[in-house]
C-alpha cells in the first residue's frame, strides 16, 4: 500500500463517520448506539475480523509456524465460531478492535521508513492511538456504550465530536497529497 493511499483512505473514513455526527442524524445515533449489542453488526465486524486473521494464518511463513498453519487455522476458526455461542456480549466491538489492529499493519507498513515525510505522522500518531483504544475496547468492551451514552447526551458533544472528526479527517485527506 502506498503512504498516500495509507493517509488518505483513514482520512475519508474520518469524514464519512464525522457528517452523520455533526449533522446529529437520528438514524446515525440510533444505529451507533445499537451497534455495541448488535448481532448483525457482530457478524460483520467480528466475522471479517476473523476471516481476515485466518487469512494472515493461512499465509504464515516456516519461521512464523507456518508448517502448521492447518492445525492454526482449525484452531482458531473454532474459537471464532464458538465466540458467537459463548461470548456473544459486546462482540461487535470486539470485532471492531480486531479490524482496527489488523488495519494497523498495512497503515504502519505504507509509513515505515519514510523520514523524509515528517508530515507522516498525523497518520502514525492517529493510528497508534487506535491501536491503543482497541486493546482497551477489547478488554472492556462496554466501555464504547458508555462512550455513546456520554457522547449523546448532549447534541453539542456529538457535533463537536463530529466536526473534530472531520477536520483531522480533512487534514490526513490534505496531507496525503503532499507526498
Amino acid at each position: 500500500m502506498s503512504l498516500l493511499l495509507a493517509t488518505l483512505l483513514p482520512g475519508l473514513l474520518l469524514i464519512a463517520l464525522g457528517v452523520p455526527l455533526l449533522a446529529n442524524s437520528s438514524r446515525a445515533v440510533a444505529a451507533l448506539k445499537a451497534m455495541p449489542r448488535s448481532q448483525s453488526a457482530a457478524l460483520l465486524f467480528f466475522g471479517a475480523g476473523a476471516v481476515w486473521f485466518l487469512w494472515n494464518i493461512w499465509h504464515l511463513s516456516p519461521a512464523d509456524f507456518g508448517n502448521y498453519r492447518t492445525i492454526l487455522a482449525i484452531g482458531f476458526a473454532a474459537v471464532a465460531i464458538l465466540a458467537f455461542k459463548c461470548v456473544p456480549d459486546f462482540l461487535a466491538v470486539r470485532g471492531l478492535c480486531v479490524l482496527v489492529l489488523l488495519a494497523a499493519t498495512p497503515l504502519l507498513g505504507a509509513a515505515y521508513m519514510e523520514y523524509q515525510y515528517p508530515q507522516r505522522l498525523f497518520l502514525v500518531s492517529l493510528v497508534y492511538l487506535l491501536i491503543a483504544l482497541a486493546i482497551w475496547l477489547g478488554a472492556s468492551p462496554f466501555r464504547l456504550r458508555d462512550f455513546f451514552e456520554w457522547l449523546f447526551a448532549r447534541a453539542g458533544r456529538t457535533r463537536g465530536f463530529g466536526a473534530a472528526l472531520i477536520g483531522y479527517g480533512v487534514l490526513l485527506a490534505l496531507v496525503a497529497f503532499t507526498y
